[in-house]
């Protein structure tokens, strides 16, 4: 069994020309017969300084009782995470997609190097999944993912709240429609305790996609963070991780392009984050699979949006959980043709299995359409194409803010700047709002706009202005916004050539994103462009500007 069971750490606990390595484990408590069994690695994304991922170390210690009660071996190691949240408005979010690939990397470093036999990766803040993912695709042994859980909504005079309520109160205060005491109320009360943020933002978006893809335990991703459920899921992870080991049953023998589309589907229906369209596309690379924009634009085309969620709709993830959760969607889909069955998951039976015996959504729930009776017909996640994005870019159209929107440029050289035009009141009805020289390399880092966006909600423009750039959304954004523009301004992508007044339209019934200036005025325009220098020129953001491709391909860093 050992022999067989234990294929990688028999390298370094069977190997007789191995002492010191096995003097090590000796070290932290390992017997003789200790080093005959598989070895799990635990990988934690859990640091105390952020509510997504504050429990996640405890969380981990459950899993690790759960591999304890098999007789095997489970050990824990941390990788880092950035807290969006926390970060959001600062130069600080210049690190939140390169954490991405920091988590990949060290996730792949340290089971490869500690030839741990397999991986649970406990995960909460927005892109610990992606980066769980994409090391789980390029090590490809047995392996699924523990989602730390939502939070739970916050309470502010008998009004529901969540981190975004806070962002928007920001708007409401510069707007003079809320009072100081009522904005501190909000602040003091968005957030009250561990877990994810609420709504179907990018956290929530890749948990579900997950629970698509086969590499969690159903209802891994709407099981919410303080809950009996969310415990008993990290103790039946042994369970599940043992017969993923014994059948040799790795990531790329789960996942596939169906897969794929089985998530950017669940993504579709939930009206999930623009995030998501990234992160997807650099996980299929790490699993060898093509996937491309024109996938989401085929899937979104075809596939209705019907979760009455935040931040269009009205509902938290909490709330779905009590209505059925994730299975319960996914069993409304596959009924209703939405979704592949035949995908296999880390139980080791397929999708349609899984879902067999587990209950339906709520009779008198709210929150799910039918797709009879859709809140659209088709999805939210538009990839859009144009004169002013040759490569794509991607909208978050779900209805509510009009499909077509057409007005005045007012540019701005980066979200700061933005953020001060808003509240020095510039932003006026029937503006497209230029951010620019935020993407992948210019950012570096491709920053979210959460701040500005939830500002112009704030203020009351919610339904009048558009906002464009090539820096990124969080989840959390709503409004007529397109995100991901490329090629980016930093390479003179053509958003480095509109100006103050330029007539912008973006039309989501088309797909398509024009600047309505001359080709002869444009290319006076790029004679005059000048090059501009990276804005740092050592460390992490440097390497990151250095190596990261086009949003278009999923900035992934190992093309």
């Amino acid at each position: 069994m050992a022999q067989e069971l234990n294929k990688y750490s028999k390298v370094v606990t069977q190997d007789p020309t191995q002492p010191a390595a096995q003097a090590m484990l000796h070290a932290i408590g390992l017997t003789d017969e200790d080093l005959k069994k598989p070895q799990i690695g635990i990988g934690s994304t859990g640091f105390e300084g952020n509510p997504c991922n504050m429990h996640l170390n405890d969380l981990a210690v459950e899993v690790k009782k759960g591999i304890k009660a098999l007789e095997w071996v489970g050990l824990i190691f941390n990788t880092i995470g950035v807290s969006d949240g926390i970060s959001m408005g600062t130069a600080g979010m210049r690190y939140s997609l390169p954490s991405r690939d920091i988590i990949a990397d060290s996730m792949e470093t340290v089971v490869n190097a500690q030839a741990y036999d397999a991986l649970i990766a406990v995960t909460g803040c927005d892109k610990n999944m992606p980066g769980a993912l994409i090391a789980m695709g390029r090590l490809d042994r047995p392996s699924l993912i523990i989602y730390g859980g939502t939070i739970a909504p916050g309470c502010f005079k008998g009004e529901a709240l969540d981190v975004v309520s806070a962002f928007e109160a920001l708007g409401k205060k510069q707007a003079k429609t809320i009072s100081e005491e009522d904005f501190n109320g909000i602040v003091a009360n968005a957030c009250p305790g561990p877990g994810a943020c609420g709504g179907m933002y990018t956290a929530n978006t890749m948990a579900s996609a997950i629970e698509a893809l086969g590499l969690c335990l159903p209802y891994g991703s709407s099981n919410p963070a303080q809950s009996p459920e969310k415990k008993a899921e990290c103790n039946a992870a042994g369970k599940a991780i043992k017969h993923l080991v014994e059948t040799d049953l790795s990531p790329r023998k789960i996942v596939t392009r169906a897969s794929f589309e089985n998530a950017i589907a669940l993504v579709t229906v939930l009206g999930g984050s623009t995030n998501a369209v990234l992160h997807l596309l650099a996980v299929a690379h790490a699993f060898d699979i093509n996937l491309t924009l024109e996938d989401f634009a085929k899937i979104s085309a075809r596939t209705p949006y019907l979760a009455d969620l935040k931040p269009s709709g009205k509902y938290l993830m909490e709330d779905l959980h009590k209505a059925g959760g994730v299975p319960a969607v996914m069993k409304q889909m596959l009924k209703e043709g939405l979704l592949d069955g035949n995908c296999m998951t880390v139980t080791g039976k397929t999708i349609a299995e899984n879902l067999k015996d587990l209950p339906e959504l709520g009779e008198n729930q709210k929150i799910i359409h039918s797709a009879k009776t859709p809140i659209k017909t088709s999805g939210h996640l538009r990839i859009l194409k144009g004169n002013l994005a040759p490569e794509g870019a991607v909208a978050k159209i779900t209805g509510k803010e009009g499909e077509i929107f057409e007005g005045t440029a007012r540019v701005y050289d980066g979200e700061f700047a933005t953020n001060d035009g808003i509240a020095n009141g510039e932003i006026q009805s029937g503006d497209v709002v230029v951010i620019r020289y935020e993407g992948p390399k210019g950012g570096p880092g491709m920053p979210e706009m959460l701040k500005p966006t939830s500002a112009i909600m704030g203020k009351g423009l919610g339904d009048s202005v558009a906002l464009i750039t090539d820096g990124r959304f969080s989840g959390g954004t709503h409004g007529f916004v397109v995100g991901h523009i490329s090629p980016e301004a930093f390479l003179g992508g053509p958003l480095a050539l509109v100006e103050n007044g330029d007539i912008i339209r973006i039309d989501a019934i088309k797909n398509s994103i024009t600047l309505k200036v001359a080709d002869d005025i444009l290319e006076k325009r790029r004679e005059n462009l000048a090059e501009r220098p990276l804005r740092k020129h050592t460390g992490t953001l440097y390497k990151y500007a250095k190596l990261v491709s086009s949003a278009s391909l999923g900035c992934i860093t190992d093309q």
